[in-house]
């Protein structure tokens, strides 16, 4: 075996405190950037005509909802975590632009359901293309193994963040509605 190679670390094992404390560091500087959220103004930036960043949370929370449930004003609230007037009138606006539109529920016809229009399916592929983009151009001097690496990788942690945020709320349901 020479130094090129070092072998994986078996699932056991138990990382460094440095990398868990450059880990930790790492993501307070990436919720910095949502918190400034610098992906939705790029994709405001380039797409523009009077959009708003909360347009962009609902459109996008719209398509999220419908992959596993009818969206409903009130679920987009309960996702979005914001007041359920706020997030009608959000939806309000969105309707009058064209971006999504009211239907009855297939499930309950008394209930009224949220869809994304054609126009917002355009403008989602618009924000896709925005985000794809600007990682393409952040990785754009990575050797091709390291980005896929990294993808599952990412998507490993992501996900376990996700279990353990479950677990939580789970174990916390009084902190189901509070903000981070």
């Amino acid at each position: 075996m020479t130094d090129d190679h070092i072998p994986p670390p078996s699932p056991g094992a138990q990382p460094t405190t440095d990398a868990i404390a450059s880990i930790g560091t790492s993501m307070g500087r990436l919720r910095l950037m949502i918190g400034r959220r610098f992906l939705g103004n790029l994709v405001i930036s380039r797409v523009g005509g009077g959009m708003e960043l909360s347009h962009l949370d609902v459109v996008g929370t719209v398509r999220r909802l419908q992959a596993t449930q009818e969206a409903t004003v009130g679920a987009i609230a309960e996702e979005l975590r914001v007041d359920p007037s706020r997030s009608s009138r959000i939806v309000a606006d969105l309707v009058r632009q064209g971006l999504l539109k009211r239907e009855v529920s297939q499930e309950d016809a008394r209930r009224t359901i949220v869809v994304v229009t054609p126009v917002g399916q355009d403008l989602l592929k618009k924000v896709d293309e925005v985000k794809r983009d600007t990682i393409r151009e952040v990785v754009s001097d990575w050797p091709e193994e390291d980005v896929e690496r990294f993808a599952e990788l990412y998507d490993r942690f992501i996900s376990g963040f996700d279990r353990r945020r479950q677990q939580f709320e789970m174990e916390s349901p009084d902190t189901k509605g509070s903000k981070e």
